[in-house]
């Protein structure tokens, strides 16, 4: 699936995003099925995948303008800004998954306002063990690695990459929170169960 042109001070190409009833299966990777597909906590699957060796090195979190698709998907205008998240999730110090989070400045209201000082803890953690959570449709895109635009990962790992985003709804407020498998990404031998119930 191709990539968009999109002006933006940190992305220029933005994934082509689709529900994932409507991506054909032929062409999602048979390993990584399962982990797209997943509702549960990919935290949790990450730790148990690693063996504990788990870890989050936190790349950006600010206030700025979401990408087009990111308020389409979020229902807020597209000149709203919101708190933008990008963090990489390591396993075994490898780094596995590039996640980027969109949380609008009405959803960080109430005791939501915690959501500004994760630091280095997992957003998943915190969203799963949320009584109040409820999770949207899984949609998938394929990007590449150069057009994430990573200065960590510049140079370390090139490829293409398959991911999944979903918007979350914390006392039914929206936050929109992306995943992207990166090329070091090694537990597909240890394919998942698929949690439907939520």
């Amino acid at each position: 699936m191709p990539a968009l042109r999109f002006p933006n001070r940190k992305f220029h190409l933005e994934p082509t995003w689709h529900s994932y009833t409507r991506v054909p299966g032929a062409t999602v990777p048979t390993p990584l099925r399962s982990w797209l597909l997943d509702r549960g906590s990919l935290t949790e699957r990450l730790i148990d995948a690693s063996h504990g060796q788990f870890r989050v090195e936190v790349i950006n979190q600010r206030m700025e303008l979401p990408l087009l698709s990111e308020c389409h998907a979020l229902g807020i205008p597209s000149r709203q800004h919101a708190l933008v998240r990008e963090v990489i999730l390591y396993g075994c110090d490898e780094p596995w998954v590039y996640a980027r989070s969109i949380i609008p400045a009405k959803t960080l209201t109430g005791r939501l306002r915690s959501l500004r000082k994760l630091d280095n803890r997992p957003l998943g953690a915190l969203l799963f063990n949320d009584v109040s959570m409820q999770r949207g449709q899984i949609e998938l895109a394929c990007s590449s690695t150069g057009d994430l635009l990573l200065p960590a990962l510049s140079g370390y790992l090139q490829g293409t990459v398959w991911g999944r985003r979903s918007v979350f709804f914390l006392d039914q407020k929206p936050l929109l929170v992306s995943e992207m498998f990166l090329p070091g990404f090694r537990p597909y031998n240890r394919p998942l169960k698929l949690h439907f119930n939520r």
